[in-house]
């Protein structure tokens, strides 16, 4: 039962992870709009996702543990490659963080994460519906 529960909203889960990696991408650029020579960076979203649908995405990656009583992990790899925005202007310090473009990129990934809480929100209240009838 708590497999399909997972296969139902596995896609939704991915959605919201890449949207968070996106927001903490975006907030970055916007934190080092000062910084000298720093480079903007992005990811395709929905490259990303189509990657993270089909499997090919890095996975977890096993911990490795130095004793028998250390209970194993793992660790989630990124499946979204990181690119560097091209300026539409240059700055004279090699920054190419441009404001007004992190601005609407942070606000519109916002939104769209809002709307996959909700969606999701929808799905798992139709779940619930659906055990208790």
């Amino acid at each position: 039962m708590a497999s399909k529960i997972d296969n139902a909203l596995s896609f939704q889960q991915q959605v919201l992870g890449l949207r968070a990696q996106r927001q903490q991408i975006l907030a970055g650029n916007i934190a080092n709009a000062d910084t000298p020579n720093y480079k903007a960076r992005d990811f395709d979203f929905s490259a990303a996702l189509k990657e993270a649908v089909a499997g090919r995405s890095s996975g977890n990656l096993a911990l490795s543990t130095t004793d028998a009583a250390h209970l194993p992990g793992s660790t989630q790899q990124s499946s979204a490659r990181l690119l560097y925005r091209n300026p539409a202007q240059p700055s004279a310090d090699g920054n190419t963080v441009e404001m007004d473009i992190e601005r609407a990129q942070f606000s519109e990934n916002a939104v769209q994460y809002e709307a996959s809480v909700a969606f999701i929100t929808a799905q798992i209240k139709l779940l619930t519906a659906a055990v208790q009838a």
